[in-house]
């Protein structure tokens, strides 16, 4: 077995350093690959910047033959240059002195050319562009890969022309890269599919050949450039015995290596599960949610110290229950039915969660909130579920207390408002009284006049009895006036419990006109009420938006009390949104507007312009109208004021 082994191992190193030696010879190739194609891009940019040195829109066309030819003596890989004008014609080239070329008659003219796709593309790209590799007849029977370039004149963002320069593929290998090949490497140009266009190179042959390939991405065209190396065969140790004792030292080395890490990482996951432990328990006990786990068959399997004092029992007597000690005995069927849903895989959003009742293990009920998701373990599979519980006794206890006081600030408002309105209760119930009083003395007066009743004749009797009768309705109608009056004020200040109800938006409007024509009569504001027809009911706690209607009416008369008569003028309206599906209420007034310090705090608690106000109007306004879903909107009005709107959902039939 040992035999094998060591056997085996110089198998091994043999094969290994054949490995290294060829991993080494194939990455000299890929760096002399790499280094080539910079050097022929530097060449090519070399090539660029004397071509635009020859700046042919600004000398003579001698000028040009003479630097153009100069250019041609020093870049051999340059077969030919061309000036052409923007419309593509030739003005002047020039054809390097090493070599003559047979080009066909008109086949640089030629619309479908490679230089005329090469300087369209220039032209389109505002740059130098290099057109795909062509093959051309250069004479005596043979022929070369060549390669055009074209480079777009401008001057003050216009095209003037271009400059054309002709590459042969292969003076290009054999002016940069051939003075640096070795004796065995090779260096071609190829297509992206393998096919070679340009080949240098003495080819000697060895027993290996490596080959390495880069991509030469030149502006309208990409070439590969291909390297090939060949190699005999790598070497072998020369003495196997040096090759097996190096090995065993190797391996020998390795395990003890191997050895020593295992070790160290297991001591480090070690200690690192420990601290994980030490992390979770310690968490765990901070936590102020409770935490319990179930697994598939609905038996609790794990509860956290924050979960046992929520319930009042210890982990001892939780784990391992199905049916859970601390479920209501009045909704324990209820939260069976549930379990067993949620054991089907019936479970909520992770985020929404939802409401329960626990009870306590002296009997206490409390309201939990519960958030459930899948137990996962390492593999992906599901174990059971993990569920957190909030004890949200003390959040229902706030939401009461808020709820109550905002009721009594509700309250406070109404009566505040009321409180400004006594005045104008008094000068409006005088006119009724007065009347009442007008008509109950002039009945008595006629009475009177009229001596002995038994002596007037059966038409004048009938007369008279007409005339009281007349002056009895009409002091009924002044009395059911001033009561109208008085009882829309006390519906108003009435205190009584939220609750919605389906009303049209005409009625709404309806029963504060009272009062809003009770304070427009004295402020001399004309009142105008528009609403739409055929408007859906809506569903709203009509006394809270009786308020606020009544509230914003208030607010836009007062804004109007500086202007002239004939300028104050309140607009009431009810329409309907097709966007929002709901009923617009709006309040126009033609006052002052509203200042930009003042717009900033609007809708602040207590903050007012009045020296009587309170600054609860607007803030209560905006907020009985966010419980019904919607906000309190304002703008400025033209020509002048400003306009309040707000919307109301519509109920279901």
């Amino acid at each position: 077995m040992l035999v094998v082994l060591v056997a085996g191992m110089l198998i091994m190193m043999v094969w290994l350093a054949g490995r290294y030696e060829a991993s080494q010879v194939q990455d000299k190739l890929d760096r002399d690959a790499a280094q080539a194609v910079v050097e022929i891009r530097a060449s090519l940019n070399r090539n660029l910047q004397d071509l635009q040195a020859v700046n042919a829109l600004h000398t003579t066309p001698e000028q040009w033959s003479v630097r153009v030819a100069e250019m041609l003596q020093v870049r051999r890989e340059l077969l030919r240059v061309e000036w052409r004008d923007a419309d593509m014609h030739i003005l002047r080239f020039a054809e390097t002195p090493y070599r003559a070329i047979e080009w066909e008659s008109g086949s640089r003219e030629e619309s479908f050319s490679n230089v005329v796709t090469a300087c369209a593309n220039a032209k389109r790209t505002s740059s130098s562009t290099y057109s795909s590799s062509y093959f051309q007849i250069l004479g005596e029977a043979m022929g070369a890969e060549l390669m055009e370039v074209c480079l777009p004149q401008m001057e003050d963002g216009q095209l003037k022309g271009f400059m054309v320069g002709t590459y042969s593929l292969q003076n290009i290998l054999l002016t940069q890269l051939s003075k640096n090949l070795t004796q065995s490497q090779e260096v071609s140009f190829t297509e992206p599919d393998g096919t070679r266009l340009a080949l240098v190179g003495a080819a000697w042959r060895g027993s290996r050949v490596f080959t390495s390939q880069q991509l030469l991405d030149l502006p309208g065209n990409t070439m590969v450039l291909r390297m090939d190396s060949w190699h005999r065969a790598p070497s072998v140790f020369p003495n196997v015995m040096t090759a097996t004792v190096t090995g065993m030292a190797i391996a020998l080395a390795s395990v003890v290596v191997i050895l020593v890490r295992d070790n160290r990482r297991r001591l480090r996951a070690e200690r690192d599960l420990g601290d994980a432990f030490a992390f979770r328990k310690a968490m765990e006990d901070s936590l102020i949610t409770g935490l319990r786990a179930r697994d598939l068959q609905g038996r609790i399997s794990y509860v956290n110290p924050a979960f046992c004092a929520m319930v009042g029992f210890s982990a001892e007597e939780l784990l391992g229950q199905s049916f859970a000690p601390y479920w209501p005995p009045e909704l324990a069927e209820e939260y069976v039915r549930r379990q067993a849903r949620r054991l089907a895989g019936a479970i909520p959003a992770a985020r929404e969660g939802h409401e329960s009742v626990f009870m306590r293990k002296d009997g206490t009920r409390f309201p939990v909130l519960i958030f459930e998701a899948p137990l996962i373990n390492a593999q992906g599979q599901q174990t059971g579920w993990m569920s957190a519980f909030i004890d949200i006794t003390e959040q229902r206890r706030m939401e009461e207390l808020s709820r109550a006081s905002h009721e009594r600030l509700q309250a406070t408002a109404r009566l505040a408002t009321v409180g400004e309105m006594a005045s104008l209760l008094s000068h409006e119930l005088t006119q009724p009284l007065m009347a009442m009083s007008s008509y109950a003395n002039g009945s008595l007066n006629m009475l009177r006049n009229d001596g002995d009743l038994a002596q007037l004749d059966h038409a004048m009797l009938v007369q008279r009895l007409q005339d009281v009768e007349s002056a009895m309705q009409r002091i009924a109608f002044q009395a059911d006036r001033a009561g109208k009056v008085i009882k829309s004020v006390r519906d108003f200040v009435r205190r009584r419990s939220q609750t919605h109800e389906v009303i049209s938006a005409h009625d709404l409007l309806e029963a504060v006109m009272p009062l809003v024509r009770l304070q427009a009569s004295k402020l001399g504001v004309q009142v105008q009420v528009e609403v739409e027809p055929r408007l859906p009911p809506i569903l709203c706690d009509t006394t809270m938006i009786e308020q606020v209607l009544l509230n914003l009416a208030r607010n836009a008369m007062q804004a109007m009390e500086g202007m002239e008569a004939q300028q104050r003028k309140l607009t009431i309206k009810a329409l309907w949104s097709e966007s929002s599906q709901r009923v617009v209420f709006a309040v126009e007034d033609q006052g002052c507007g509203i200042p930009p310090e003042v717009a900033a705090q609007l809708f602040t608690p207590f903050f007012t312009t009045k020296h009587e106000g309170m600054g609860l109007g607007l803030s209560m306004c905006r907020t009985v109208l966010e419980q019904h879903g919607g906000e309190l909107r304002y703008q400025a009005n033209a020509p002048r004021g400003t306009v309040f709107t707000f919307s109301l959902p519509v109920a279901e039939i």
